[in-house]
């Protein structure tokens, strides 16, 4: 191989900066091919290379991202906020009442966070699912922003409804939990748009989707994976 590597290098030394006569590109084609042929490795390591770097570039990405973006994830007031008041390490959470996904993943996370009193949550709604996606979201939000310690047993009561939400389900929620008179807001209507428009710039295309750090983990992943996940990342150096 380092023979023929070589030779590619030479043929390229040997014409200066003059383009390749047509008969100098095709053996440097059968040189590439010959060297391919004989150490097909080269293909698996160019692609785990190329993995490597496409990897390195998110993150890098994804990092200064979130710097820029760090008050609208996690100090705004219209998003809701559970967990420890002075976190150690504060998670967001991209979800829908609608996903199925989601009604699975959210019982781990308010788990998570029953282990974990050093973790913040911060709730960042993505009605993906239709109209009574957008209706509980923007209800959901209301409820926060007029009474938060109300917030969470209307959440896990739309979170456990099983199915797609309609509006029958979503007024049985509301008497459930005693707000029967509750009508969605113009600023709730604003918060999931402002929710929707950072879905689009960290490129969520679907729900859950848990922002851990500088790590954003797509989809509900098992308890065990994240607890790993979030205990790697307070053990991380600040």
């Amino acid at each position: 191989m380092k023979s023929i590597l070589m030779a590619l290098l030479l043929a390229g030394a040997g014409v200066g900066a003059a383009p390749f006569t047509p008969e100098q590109e095709a053996r440097i084609r059968e040189l590439v091919r010959e060297t391919l042929v004989q150490n097909p490795a080269i293909l698996d390591e160019a692609a785990e290379s190329w993995q490597r770097q496409q990897e390195a570039d998110y993150q890098s990405n994804l990092g200064r991202l979130i710097e820029s973006q760090r008050k609208v994830l996690f100090e705004s007031p219209a998003s809701p906020r559970l967990g420890a008041r002075d976190p150690a390490l504060t998670l967001v959470l991209f979800t829908d009442y609608n996903c199925p996904y989601c009604k699975r993943f959210d019982p781990e996370v308010m788990k998570l966070l029953e282990r974990n009193p050093r973790l913040g949550l911060v709730i960042k709604f993505l009605p993906f699912k239709g109209e009574s996606s957008n209706n509980s979201a923007r209800l959901a939000l209301t409820l926060w922003s007029q009474k938060p310690e109300a917030f969470l047993p209307l959440h896990q009561t739309l979170m456990g409804k099983r199915g797609m939400l309609d509006d029958s389900a979503i007024r049985t929620a509301l008497k459930a939990t005693g707000h029967e008179s509750l009508r969605a807001s113009d600023e709730s209507a604003r918060e999931v748009n402002i929710n929707l428009q950072l879905a689009r710039e960290f490129g969520v295309q679907g729900t859950p989707a848990l922002l851990v750090g500088r790590q954003l983990i797509p989809g509900a992943i098992p308890y065990e994976q994240l607890e790993q996940i979030v205990q790697a990342e307070l053990g991380a150096p600040r």
